[in-house]
Parts: structure tokens; C-alpha cells; sequence
């Protein structure tokens, strides 16, 4: 599964370790759904190695670890953090056989490509506890659930409303053709349009998911089906118009309607030109993103909207789902310890309000609350009378959207010219889109 990859060298990285609080009592919570056999006995000393690429979600981890800790004192959690290179240490790891206890890949394509890593959580409570939405995305072609959802996700653009008040926009942009005119009239009073992180290469699949799923509805196909034939060769991006047309001219204005210097701001510096006011739209980005903004300016007041992917409104639709996974390796000597502590989070009164209140995150899993944020509560009025988009991104691998992004920054960097950066990309959907 990894053949493409395992040989990969690692580079130095600098690793957040971070260890839960020992001590608590020694009573055994009855909410807790072992699922799986026995116990571990209260005087044997378990570790967990957990490895994981959600920085963001430092605090909130450790929070989980130390409420498990007064359930099962003799659990201890090894919390390792990073996110550069991510991919690379944990294929280097996983080749030189130390693979983590828990460690967290993309959903979708990806769960099949650690599938031989991956204890299956099919019949586990936590399982059960999934939504329906979320369960697909962590389950393999064969139909076993080889992950569990790190949170539910939205994806779409994010506006100031002030600013867009300030310019006279009175209906947010939902066509490309009233894309332009928000734009032309954000200008005319002296307010760029858009903040960027272009520096970054995963904001690009965020993006381009829209305009893949109009295609796919234009074909008269389910965007899974129009992925697999571009996997498959089948198909180009020069035979769909809104993929060759629309997205490259809605990329070329944020560009040239945006920060300065794109290929230089990171996802940090795009959140902070948006709260400041420095740009009215947000592209690439999700609801993970509120709270940090809200830190900068608390008072800031925020909309969500859809990508302008034609002249179809009904096109322009807000993207929902999970798309990171952790997994359990199923070699790991404390697999069954491991899989009883993500039962009890994901069933245990505590883990359901870990999600919305500690996290702050959209919950994965059901009877779950929403958190108390502006984005996920636009969000449930907004698709009460819309349809949400598919999480498309889940489709293709990370390899190949790593790739997506380079090209693309290639692309806005001038160093490829537009049909020079398609070739390239339908060369590495082929070469590096699916685990098979």
C-alpha cells in the first residue's frame, strides 16, 4: 500500500511533546463502553504513543487526556504533535517499524492506503456513534470503519459583513458574475477583496472541491465518479469548462484582487489580514478557523458563503463532512486499551460535549450539540433550505494534492503557464490519486 512512499528520508522537525497529568482517582467510570473484551487491570501501567497533525487542537487533546486520566489512572497518553512533514515522518515511522499507537491520515482514499495499519472499528460502539455522513468517509472499499473522524468539517469562503456592508454589497456573492461586482465595488472603496494562503499547499484542494463538484453535475456524474476517471486517465480537466475555465479565472482574481505577495502568506497570516480587516473574503479555509480569528477581533462579525463556481447559484454550495481521520494500529500492544479510551470519547457523556464545548468543533458523531460559534450555526440554517456539497477532496490522495498545490503555486508564481500546470496535474492524478 505505501510502496510509493516508505522509502522516504526524514528530515529534522521539531516535535511538540506533550504528556497528560498523572494522579486523579481510582474509581472506573461506569459510562465507559470497553467494546472489546476485558478491562485492563487497575494496577497495570498502560502508555499510549498518540502522533497527530492537528496543532490547533493541542489544548483540546489535552484536555480529553487528562479527563480520561481520572477514569483510568493507569492510562497514560504520549500526545506528539507536528505539522510540517507530517506525511513524511509518519511513513518513516511506520517503515522503520515503530509505528504510534494512534496516529491521524487523511479520510476518504487515504483510509485504504493504511488499511494494513488500521485495527478495524467496525462493530466498536464508536462506530455507531458516527453520523452517517462521517461513517462513509472513514470507511475502506471493502466497507470496514478503519478510523475514527478527529471532528466534523465545514469548508467554504469566509466574509467580513462590515466590510461588504461598507461597499454596498447587499446579497453575498454566489455566481462569478456577482463575484466581479463585489469586487469592483470592495475597490472602489479602497477594501481588498480577498486573503489568501497560498503558501500553504492543502488550501488548494479546498478550493478547487467546488468547482470539481459542478463539474461533476455538468457531466451528469457524482463527483466520486468524475474523480475516479481523471485517477483513471479517462478524462481531463480540458474537457470540463468550469474546471479549465471558471476555476483558473476565479484563482487569477483572487490573486490579482488580494494581499500582496501570496506565495508568501501562510494560513496564520491569512487569519490575521482577515481579522484586521485587511480583506473582506477568505479563501482555503473552514470553520476550524472562527475561534482564531475571533481571538484578533472579537467582535468581528463573519458570514460563510460558497464558492462562486458559475453562473449556476445553486452551485454555490458549502462544504460538509470529515476529512481527517485517526487510526489504531492494530499491531500495537495496546490496541484494545486504545480502542476503549476512543470508545469512552465518543460515547461518554464527556466526549459528547468535548466536541462542541471543548474543541469547539463540529461534532462527528450523533446527539452531539453544536458548539456555540457563528460558522456551524449559519451553517444549520443555511442547509435547513440548501444541499451541502461533497467533500470531494476525500477522493484522491493527499500524495496527489500535495502535488495539486505545488503545481498550482507554480502556476501563480508564473513558472508554468496554465496548460503546462494541467498537464502536470492530470499526470499526477494518474500517477499518485488513488492507493491502488
Amino acid at each position: 500500500m505505501l510502496k510509493r512512499f516508505l522509502a522516504l528520508s526524514v528530515s529534522l522537525v521539531l516535535i511538540v511533546g506533550i504528556l497528560a497529568a498523572c494522579g486523579g482517582n481510582n474509581e472506573t467510570n461506569n459510562g465507559t463502553n470497553a467494546g472489546n473484551g476485558e478491562e485492563a487491570g487497575a494496577d497495570k501501567a498502560v502508555t499510549i504513543n498518540m502522533f497527530t497533525a492537528s496543532p490547533e487542537y493541542t489544548d483540546a487533546f489535552n484536555a480529553y487526556i487528562a479527563e480520561y486520566k481520572k477514569v483510568k489512572p493507569n492510562v497514560t497518553i504520549n500526545l506528539e504533535i507536528m505539522q510540517a512533514d507530517y506525511n513524511t515522518v509518519l511513513k518513516s515511522k511506520i517503515a522503520a517499524g515503530s509505528t504510534p499507537d494512534v496516529f491521524q491520515t487523511t479520510a476518504g482514499g487515504d483510509i485504504d492506503t493504511f488499511a494494513e495499519y488500521s485495527a478495524d472499528l467496525t462493530n466498536e460502539p464508536l462506530a455507531a456513534a458516527m453520523t452517517d455522513a462521517v461513517k462513509i468517509n472513514m470507511s475502506s472499499t471493502d466497507g470496514k470503519i478503519l478510523g475514527l473522524p478527529v471532528k466534523g468539517n465545514l469548508m467554504m469562503m469566509i466574509y467580513n459583513k462590515k466590510l461588504l456592508a461598507d461597499a454596498g454589497i447587499t446579497e453575498v456573492p454566489k455566481t462569478t458574475a456577482q463575484m466581479e461586482d463585489a469586487i469592483a465595488k470592495l475597490e472602489a472603496k479602497g477594501i481588498t477583496p480577498f486573503a489568501n494562503a497560498y503558501k500553504e499547499w492543502w488550501v488548494w484542494k479546498h478550493i478547487f472541491q467546488n468547482f470539481v463538484n459542478a463539474a461533476a453535475e455538468d457531466a451528469g456524474t457524482t463527483p466520486k465518479e468524475l474523480v475516479a476517471k481523471f485517477i483513471a486517465g479517462e478524462t481531463t480537466i480540458k474537457d470540463h469548462p468550469v474546471l479549465y475555465n471558471n476555476f483558473f479565472n476565479f484563482i487569477n482574481l483572487t490573486v490579482e484582487h488580494g494581499t500582496t505577495k501570496p506565495l508568501e502568506r501562510d494560513s496564520n497570516a491569512e487569519v490575521s489580514d482577515f481579522a484586521t480587516g485587511k480583506a473582506a473574503f477568505m479563501t482555503g479555509k473552514g470553520a476550524w478557523d472562527e475561534e482564531a480569528i475571533k481571538k484578533i477581533t472579537p467582535d468581528i462579525e463573519i458570514g460563510i458563503v460558497g464558492y462562486p463556481v458559475s453562473e449556476k447559484a445553486e452551485q454555490n454550495q458549502l462544504i460538509t463532512g470529515a476529512d481527517q481521520a485517526l487510526r489504531i494500529n492494530k499491531d500495537s500492544k495496546v490496541a484494545k486499551e486504545t480502542i476503549e479510551f476512543f470508545n469512552w470519547l465518543y460515547t461518554s457523556d464527556y466526549g459528547k460535549q468535548w466536541f462542541s464545548n471543548v474543541a469547539k468543533v463540529i461534532p462527528p458523531i450523533k446527539d452531539a450539540p453544536l458548539p456555540d460559534l457563528d460558522m456551524p450555526k449559519q451553517m444549520e440554517e443555511i442547509l435547513k433550505t440548501e444541499k451541502s456539497g461533497d467533500l470531494t477532496v476525500n477522493y484522491s490522495l493527499d500524495t496527489f494534492h500535495q502535488k495539486f498545490g505545488e503545481l498550482m503555486q507554480a502556476y501563480i508564481g508564473g513558472s508554468k503557464s496554465k496548460d503546462a500546470a494541467i498537464d502536470e496535474i492530470q499526470k499526477a492524478w494518474v500517477q499518485f490519486g488513488s492507493a491502488q
